[in-house]
């Protein structure tokens, strides 16, 4: 996966366990669903979004209900995504924290200064034409699977919803050279011909 760290935005991923005291209550019964939750949240950080700005901390909910009541949960394990509720009372279902996390990492996103992307799909002959054409010319760029890649798909919705004119279908592949939107094998074409 790709380094995000240039868009400055961490994740905090928060899960809130059944455990803990509180003046004279403690819980003492452990949660199957809270020790399910934590090794499901541990294993989409580390794996599916690896390299990238998420943190994942696990707090006994009973000295913290004061801060999560405010905010919808009332009822362990409570999973916050950057102070969002995603889960509670359930085992978490990992697609859906997964495409919280990611949206909260492309809030904002930008192609950086200087970077050359093509987003692309397996199959897509102007995606080829497109990556022959930019390799003939001698520029080196990143190259976004997004069927392979969830994030970068989520990421290249996020910033050609700035670019495309609304009910203009995205297609691929999307370049970006320098940082600056360019289009598709057509605009590409048109301007490294000339």
């Amino acid at each position: 996966m790709a380094n995000y760290t240039d868009t400055k935005k961490k994740v905090r991923v928060i899960q809130y366990k059944w455990e803990g005291s509180w003046g004279p209550f403690r819980i003492a019964v452990p949660c199957g669903e809270c020790s399910a939750n934590e090794g499901i949240t541990q294993d989409v950080v580390e794996v599916e979004f690896a390299g990238e700005p998420v943190s994942f901390e696990v707090r006994p909910w009973l000295n913290n209900w004061w801060r999560v009541l405010p905010l919808g949960g009332f009822r362990a394990p409570i999973t916050l995504v950057n102070g969002k509720l995603v889960s509670q009372g359930a085992v978490i279902d990992r697609g859906l924290l997964a495409y919280r996390i990611r949206n909260e990492l492309v809030k904002g996103y930008k192609i950086p200064a200087g970077a050359n992307v093509v987003f692309t799909k397996p199959g897509c002959q102007f995606c080829a034409r497109a990556k022959e054409l930019l390799a003939q010319k001698g520029i080196i760029f990143e190259e976004r699977n997004i069927v392979q890649n969830a994030l970068f798909a989520r990421q290249l919705f996020q910033l050609a919803k700035r670019v495309i004119p609304h009910g203009i279908p995205i297609t691929t592949p999307q370049i970006w050279l320098d940082g600056r939107y360019v289009g598709g094998f057509t605009e590409l074409n048109t301007l490294v011909r000339v």
